[in-house]
């Protein structure tokens, strides 16, 4: 049986009407483009050390925020330097001032490194962050940073907690 160009005209209108719309992803993609441009941007805002719990850093006013550096840790009796241990301070004999263990390291870290730039083009050395415990002695927190010395890191910085606002006043 033939079927009429009314009844046709019919099937075809309803079939364009009722089909199931499509997702557009040309305009979803642009989105999160933009947010993930958007997220890279901010993300390198935050800088904050990575503070193992066993470390209780001493309190300061300190209002200056922390740069990437090179993170020397004094844990316990272990010294760190990027997590990996390098020396021993029960070890460490009375007369020696430089501590052999981090000025290799220290010596094997700058050479690596090809952003750091050598003495001659930095006049004020290399920079490092010490974080350790407040109850570190000053003669072995004072071998520590000759050692960072020995070994051109001169600019050195040591890691802080900052006091809250009701503490300083």
């Amino acid at each position: 049986m033939k079927v009429s160009r009314r009844a046709n005209r019919m099937k075809r209108h309803y079939g364009r009407m009722h089909k199931t719309g499509g997702l557009n992803l040309v305009s979803l993609m642009d989105i999160f483009t933009i947010l993930v441009f958007f997220l890279m941007v901010n993300s390198s805002d935050v800088k904050v050390l990575q503070q193992n719990p066993s470390i209780q850093l001493p309190e300061s006013t300190a209002n200056l925020d922390t740069k990437e550096t090179l993170v020397l840790t004094v844990v316990g009796n272990d010294i760190l330097i990027q997590g990996r241990k390098v020396a021993n301070l029960l070890t460490l004999s009375g007369d020696d001032q430089v501590i052999a263990g981090i000025k290799n390291e220290l010596e094997y870290q700058s050479s690596r490194n090809k952003r750091l730039v050598d003495a001659d083009s930095n006049p004020a050395g290399l920079p490092i962050t010490i974080m350790g415990d407040k109850d570190i002695p000053y003669a072995s927190l004072k071998k520590i940073m000759e050692s960072c010395v020995a070994a051109n890191y001169t600019n050195i910085s040591l890691a802080v907690s900052r006091m809250s606002r009701k503490e300083e006043g």
